[in-house]
C-alpha cells in the first residue's frame, strides 16, 4: 500500500481538528500488520495522535453513523473512525464501553500495538451477542482460542452440530443461551420472563436433544462451548 501523502491529511478533508471521520487509507496504515513502525507513527501523527500515547482500536458493526458512535464512546478526547470493508474502525486513546448505543456490536482490542489491537478487536467482535454486545478481548481469556478452531472442524463436532439443529427452534436456542449465560435456572427464567418450572421442562427437552446433561457442571460447560463455537461460524 502506498504511504499517505500530505494531501491526504489536508484539513479541508480529514484533518484531525475538523471531523471524527478519518481517511480510511490512513487508518488502514495504522492497523495493518504490514506497515512498518515509521509508517505507522507517521499515519498516527497525521490523524492527530501523540506519539507517546497508546491508541485503543475498536471494531464496530452498527446501523448508526460511525462518527456518532465514535463521538459517544470517546467524549472530549481525540477519536477517529473509518469504515473498512464490512467493519467500522474506531481509534482512540480511551474508550467508555458503557456509552455504546443499543444495537451496536463492538470488540475492543487490548494490545498497545495498533495492528495487534485491531486483530484482537476483530476477534472480540466475533464473540459479541445481543446479550453481550460489547466484548473486551482481554476478558475472553482462553475462550479466544475458539476463534482459532477451523470452521470445518467446528461444524463436524457433535455438540456444535446439535446446536445447529437446535437453532431451527429460536425459543429453545434463547432458553439455552439464557441458561448458559447465567448458570442458574431461576435467573434464566427471570431473564426470559417465564416461570422457572417452564424453563426447567424446556431445558430438560433441550438437554435430551443435545445429548447433554445440562444439570451437571460438565454438561453446562459443554453447552457453553458448543454455543460459542456455533456463533463463531457465522460471526
Amino acid at each position: 500500500m502506498d504511504r499517505p501523502t500530505g494531501r491526504q491529511a489536508d484539513p479541508v478533508g480529514y484533518g484531525p481538528a475538523r471531523t471524527t471521520m478519518a481517511d480510511p487509507a490512513l487508518v488502514e496504515l495504522v492497523i495493518s500488520a504490514d506497515t512498518d513502525e515509521a509508517g505507522r507513527a507517521r499515519a498516527l501523527r497525521l490523524l492527530g495522535f501523540a506519539a507517546d500515547l497508546p491508541v485503543r482500536v475498536v471494531a464496530v458493526r452498527s446501523q448508526l453513523p460511525l462518527d456518532k458512535v465514535a463521538s459517544l464512546v470517546c467524549l472530549a478526547r481525540l477519536v477517529k473512525a473509518a469504515p473498512l470493508s464490512d467493519v467500522g474502525v474506531i481509534l482512540a486513546t480511551t474508550v467508555d464501553p458503557d456509552r455504546f448505543p443499543a444495537d451496536v456490536r463492538a470488540g475492543i482490542g487490548a494490545a498497545e500495538s495498533p495492528d495487534r489491537s485491531w486483530q484482537e478487536a476483530r476477534t472480540a467482535l466475533r464473540f459479541s451477542t445481543a446479550r453481550q454486545p460489547v466484548v473486551h478481548f482481554d476478558r475472553l481469556g482462553a475462550l479466544a482460542l475458539l476463534a482459532q478452531v477451523p470452521q470445518d472442524a467446528a461444524r463436524a463436532n457433535a455438540d456444535v452440530a446439535a446446536i445447529t439443529a437446535l437453532a431451527d427452534t429460536p425459543d429453545d436456542l434463547e432458553t439455552l443461551d439464557a441458561y448458559c449465560a447465567t448458570g442458574s435456572l431461576r435467573q434464566a427464567a427471570d431473564s426470559l420472563h417465564l416461570h422457572h418450572s417452564s424453563v426447567a421442562r424446556r431445558l430438560e427437552q433441550i438437554g435430551k436433544a443435545l445429548g447433554i446433561d445440562l444439570s451437571e457442571s460438565t454438561g453446562l460447560t459443554r453447552a457453553r462451548l458448543a454455543l460459542t463455537a456455533w456463533r463463531l461460524l457465522d460471526a
